[in-house]
């Protein structure tokens, strides 16, 4: 401690927001005096697609059940062949693959840059081979990725540009948010994100061509419009209830006061970590507006006399809510190890239609990022006092923590 033995640095518990209130009771009311709580056409889901609309203008949107449903939903949409290759970061949640190995198609792992914890064109550029078809941008920690790059290389080698926006509302690549550059794109209404009703999804797009049919996707490859039921494809039943959408529809209405104060927040505490020595805050454009679905900073261990963990818990001691990230690069998780996909077997592999084997994968960055990365939860509850003591916390443990000849 800093202080004394009993007094932590940051001394108040960590807050936490009123999630939902008043608004979302006043949308979940009405949703129970009506006689359906299906989603088609009713009230709920269409002041959802309206108020999400009005913030992120695409034409065609589908609400699904989670992100994950969104990924898949907008992978599914571009009808790959079995074997197509779609590229992903090492660094991402596993839904952002789930959709992509059930489609039998082969996800790509590329490495992050070091200090954006996105994938650097350069690399993606890399990574392009003749059985590429797309590209999954995940826009990690709201932290966007290099977009107009992105879109460059997807028109130059005819890719498909879907953006994982799920740990990016509000987020904004210079003027323009997230979400409204790539081909589709894809958010999440899970109880972890900025924005929830617990679980939830949206995927969108203006391209007329696949836009037309998204809805069957994830409604049983049904014609909700002409009301025939003859499914002329595989599709699924990822749809999304009118309760679920009444709470997303509220939570819409919140969407600058959440992810303001987050951002707020965070280009506070980058700042004050700017000249720390030993810590090393997440590089971010200024033109850009990141919104911090949690905040990831670096140790340089060769300058620490520490280990990750040791450095997480005397953060604890000082009283942050600290922590480290993903246990490993998503590739090196049992069922890419084991290609253990469907059964203890992987299809596409057996039928000749990849060589990839995950076992040999590696992206050092990745790696590196997930031995020695410090992670903060974060939330709009958060105050400037509160982050400034966040802030002297770590500087008090790194300077503690520092090797003397650094």
């Amino acid at each position: 401690m800093s202080d004394s033995a009993s007094t932590p640095i940051v001394d108040e518990p960590f807050p936490l927001p009123r999630r939902w209130g008043a608004e979302e009771t006043e949308r979940l009311a009405a949703a129970m005096q009506q006689q359906s709580l299906f989603y088609w056409k009713g009230p709920q889901t269409e002041a959802l697609l309206a108020a999400f609309r009005d913030i992120y203008p695409l034409q065609h949107l589908f609400p699904c059940s989670s992100g994950t449903a969104s990924v898949h939903l907008a992978i599914a949409a571009c009808k790959f062949k079995p074997g197509a290759e779609v590229l992903v970061p090492a660094i991402t949640d596993m839904g952002s693959c789930i959709g992509i190995l059930h489609q039998l198609l082969v996800p790509v792992f590329v490495d992050i840059d070091p200090r954006t914890y996105n994938v650097p064109p350069e690399k993606l550029k890399a990574a392009i081979t003749p059985r590429t078809k797309a590209i999954l941008a995940v826009h990690l920690t709201g932290t966007p990725v290099d977009l107009d790059a992105y879109r460059d290389i997807a028109d130059e080698h005819d890719l498909v540009l879907i953006e994982d926006c799920a740990q990016a509302w509000g987020t904004k690549y210079g003027d323009r948010y997230t979400g409204t550059v790539g081909d589709l794109a894809c958010w999440s209404f899970n109880d972890y994100k900025h924005l929830s009703c617990g679980d939830g999804g949206m995927v969108g797009t203006n391209d007329d061509a696949i836009g037309l049919h998204l809805g069957k996707w994830g409604d049983k490859c049904y014609n909700r419009i002409t009301g025939i039921r003859n499914p002329d494809e595989l599709a699924y039943n990822y749809r999304m209830s009118e309760p679920l959408s009444a709470v997303c529809t509220a939570q819409m209405g919140k969407h600058d006061a959440i992810v303001g104060p987050r951002t707020a927040r965070g280009r506070q505490l980058n700042a004050a970590l700017a000249d720390v020595p030993g810590v090393l805050p997440p590089h971010i454009r200024e033109e850009d507006t990141p919104t911090f679905y949690n905040y990831i900073f670096r140790l340089d261990l060769e300058r620490l006399g520490c280990s990750q963990d040791e450095f997480i818990a005397a953060l604890v001691a000082e009283g942050v809510n600290a922590n480290s990230y993903l246990p490993d690069p998503v590739y090196r998780y049992d069922l890419f190890q084991n290609h253990n996909f469907f059964a203890d077997t992987w299809p596409v592999r057996e039928m000749g239609l990849t060589e990839m084997d995950y076992t040999k994968v590696v992206c050092p960055e990745s790696e590196k990022f997930l031995n020695d990365c410090v992670q903060l939860p974060f939330n709009e509850a958060m105050t400037e006092s509160y982050i400034a003591k966040v802030a002297r916390a770590i500087r008090t443990v790194a300077s503690r923590l520092l090797k003397p000849s650094a």
